[in-house]
């Protein structure tokens, strides 16, 4: 399904290949899979890809899921921490990725939230929609978190949560709301903590690693490229 695709590029760290895209995405979400509201939510973080400052975005985005632990994309990190039951789930999700013909390549963990949104494009609907639901509670904590900082990356969240029929009520859910979200300004904070954790599984895959650009040329039609 092309929409969960687009969803991972919009999830992606922002690039001249993404800002030139969004055309394509915009047309994409328009095809039904998300409600129309969905995509009506989706329009202010379309144009301010499309049309902002890329170094802005860079740095929106790095703030956002780079320096706060608790809007991590790398999914297990808000369920298992760096515990051992981290590596375990994570060779479980790559058996997974690879029993459905899907290998990873790159620094990205397995559960980076782009990585599964593109393996969830290749899935029947129905088989995404129930794969989603399984990490719903940890979409429905950051839909939450961004809505309280009026982020424009909430509507990507609220329309995964939607996709995935989540309940907000639901136990796992409430237990991660509970928790006090990070300050991504307090950088001494967020040292301290990132030092007395380190995740050795795999490749850093934080750092602005354009994702984007391998799920973007897999788009058809394919979008421009920025001239080199």
């Amino acid at each position: 399904m092309k929409t969960f695709k687009a969803l991972s590029a919009l999830l992606s760290y922002p690039s001249h290949d993404l800002q030139e895209a969004i055309p394509v995405i915009r047309a994409i979400l328009a095809e039904g899979v998300v409600t129309p509201a969905a995509a009506t939510a989706l329009e202010p973080l379309l144009a301010s890809l499309e049309n902002g400052d890329l170094y802005d975005l860079q740095e929106r985005y790095v703030l956002l899921f780079d320096r706060s632990r608790t809007l991590s994309l790398n999914l297990f990190e808000h369920i298992h921490g760096e515990s051992r039951d981290r590596g375990g789930a994570m060779v479980d999700l790559l058996e997974t990725y690879r029993a459905g013909g899907f290998d990873l390549a790159g620094p990205e963990l397995p559960d980076h939230l782009p990585v599964l949104l593109e393996f969830l494009s290749m899935r029947p609907l129905a088989e995404a929609r129930e794969i989603l639901a399984d990490a719903g509670h940890i979409l429905i904590a950051l839909a939450e978190r961004l809505a309280r900082r009026e982020s424009v990356y909430a509507a990507v969240f609220e329309g995964l949560v939607k996709l995935s029929s989540a309940d907000p009520a639901a136990e796992e859910a409430q237990a991660l709301l509970a928790q006090q979200d990070d300050n991504p300004e307090d950088l001494a904070a967020l040292d301290a903590v990132w030092e007395e954790a380190q995740v050795t599984f795999g490749p850093d895959p934080n750092a602005g690693c354009p994702v984007s650009r391998d799920i973007l040329a897999r788009m058809e039609p394919a979008p421009a490229r920025a001239a080199r």
